[in-house]
C-alpha cells in the first residue's frame, strides 16, 4: 500500500477548508499542532515528541499553504506538496520564529483563525504569541470549527489508512494466545502485544491500555502491573496504534484459562449494547442517539458515561457519544462504539469498535470480536 496522499488529496482539503473561510471572512488560518499542520500539508514525523521548536504552517484564503517552520524540517517539508517554505535555525530563544511568522502573516493578511474548540491547543509559548499579536496588529479569532469539520469527514484514501491499521490489530489480536496464559505477567502481555502489532504492519504504538482480573479490572488506563495473569482472570487489551498517521482504537477481552457464567454474560450483554448502537448510526441522526441506544443496554443516564468518540488522524477527535453531544452523523465520519459495564465484583468490563458512517448506515471497519467471551 502506498504512503501519504496523492496532491489532489490536500488540494481537496484545502478548498473545502477555504469555503468554510470565506464563509466566515477569515483571511488565514495559523496552524500549530501536528494533526493539523498534517492535514494540510502531509507533514508527518515524530519529531513533534521534541517540545523545544515551535512549528508553524499558515493557510490563506486563497492558495496554498505556507509553511514557517525551523530548518531542521525542511528538507522533509520539501516532500510534501507545499512549496512557500520559510524557516529559521531554532532554537533561538529571543525570537523563535515570531518575527518571521509575524512577517508572514502581515503579508497574507488576517482576521487569523486559530482553532481554539474542544481537543484544541496554542502549541507556541503565551509570552511569543503575546508578542506575535502586537507585531502583526491582526486579529486573531477561533476558526469558528472550520477545520475540525473539515477533518471529521475522512476521505475514501484516509478511510483506506484507518482499514488498514484496524487489519493490521486484528492480526496482532488473532494471535494474543501467543504471549498471554497463567503465570505471564500483565506487563509482560503489553510489551508482547506491542511486538506482535509491529510485527503485524503498525509503524508505532502511542497507546496500549488494558487491565486483568477476576471478573473484571479497574479501570482502562492504568498501566500495566507486574501481576501475574491467573485462572479466572478476565485480561482486556485496547490498543491505539498507527499506520501511515492513522489510529485504530479498539479492544478485547479474554478469559484465561476458564470464563464464569457472570463474564460470559456480561460478554454477550457488551457486544448486544454495541449492535444498538451500531443501528443507530446512519446519515442524519446524531451522537447522543446511539448513546442513548447503547446506556439501554449496559445502565442508565445516571451510570453510562461516554460511550464512544470520533476517530482518525488522533486517538480520539470530534464527537463524543455522550448523551449531550448532539453532533449529527455524515457519510464519512469514523467512530468508535464503547459500551462498558459495572460488574458484581466492583469491577468494569467494556468493549470497543470501529465503524465507519457510510449512505445506507454504519459499516464496522476493525474485525468483528468472537460471539463468545474467548478463552486462553
Amino acid at each position: 500500500m502506498s504512503r501519504g496522499f496523492a496532491r489532489a488529496e490536500y488540494e481537496a482539503r484545502v478548498q473545502r477548508i477555504q469555503t468554510g473561510m470565506d464563509r466566515h471572512g477569515l483571511g488565514a488560518l495559523l496552524l500549530t499542532c501536528e494533526p493539523d499542520v498534517r492535514y494540510v500539508s502531509g507533514f508527518l514525523t515524530r519529531f513533534w515528541e521534541s517540545p523545544t521548536r515551535p512549528w508553524f504552517v499558515i493557510l490563506p484564503a486563497r492558495g496554498a499553504p505556507v509553511a514557517v517552520i525551523p530548518s531542521i524540517g525542511a528538507a522533509l517539508m520539501a516532500t510534501t506538496w507545499i512549496a512557500d517554505i520559510r524557516t529559521w535555525p531554532a532554537p533561538v530563544p529571543d525570537d523563535d520564529g515570531v518575527s518571521l511568522l509575524a512577517g508572514t502573516l502581515r503579508e497574507i493578511g488576517g482576521p487569523v483563525g486559530i482553532p481554539s474548540h474542544l481537543e484544541t491547543h496554542l502549541r507556541m509559548p503565551l509570552d511569543d504569541f503575546h508578542r506575535l499579536k502586537e507585531m502583526t496588529g491582526l486579529a486573531f479569532i477561533h476558526d469558528h470549527g472550520i477545520l475540525a469539520n473539515a477533518r471529521a469527514v475522512k476521505s475514501p484514501a484516509e478511510l483506506t489508512k484507518i482499514e488498514t491499521i484496524c487489519a493490521i490489530a486484528g492480526r496482532a489480536f488473532a494471535r494474543v494466545n501467543e504471549i498471554a496464559d497463567e503465570g505471564v505477567p500483565l506487563s509482560q502481555t503489553f510489551r508482547d502485544f506491542q511486538r506482535l502489532l509491529l510485527e503485524e504492519g503498525a509503524d508505532w504504538v502511542p497507546y496500549l491500555a488494558g487491565g486483568a482480573g477476576p471478573d473484571g479490572y479497574g479501570d482502562v488506563i492504568s498501566p500495566a502491573t507486574d501481576a501475574p495473569l491467573a485462572p479466572g482472570d478476565l485480561l482486556m487489551l485496547d490498543t491505539g496504534a498507527v499506520y501511515d498517521g492513522y489510529f485504530c482504537d479498539f479492544d478485547r477481552n479474554f478469559a484465561v484459562g476458564a470464563a464464569s457464567e457472570t463474564a460470559k454474560s456480561a460478554y454477550k450483554r457488551l457486544l448486544a449494547a454495541a449492535e444498538a448502537g451500531r443501528e443507530v448510526l446512519c446519515p442524519g441522526s446524531r451522537a447522543c442517539d446511539a448513546w442513548r441506544a447503547m446506556a439501554r443496554q449496559v445502565g442508565d443516564a445516571d451510570t453510562a458515561g461516554r460511550l464512544g468518540h470520533g476517530l482518525g488522524m488522533q486517538l480520539t477527535e470530534g464527537l463524543s457519544l455522550t448523551e449531550a453531544d448532539t453532533t449529527v452523523l455524515t457519510p464519512g465520519m469514523v467512530v468508535t462504539l464503547e459500551p462498558g459495564l459495572d460488574m458484581p465484583s466492583g469491577r468494569i468490563m467494556v468493549h470497543e469498535d470501529v465503524f465507519v458512517i457510510t449512505e445506507t448506515g454504519a459499516r464496522q471497519i476493525s474485525p468483528p470480536a468472537p460471539s463468545d467471551l474467548p478463552i486462553i
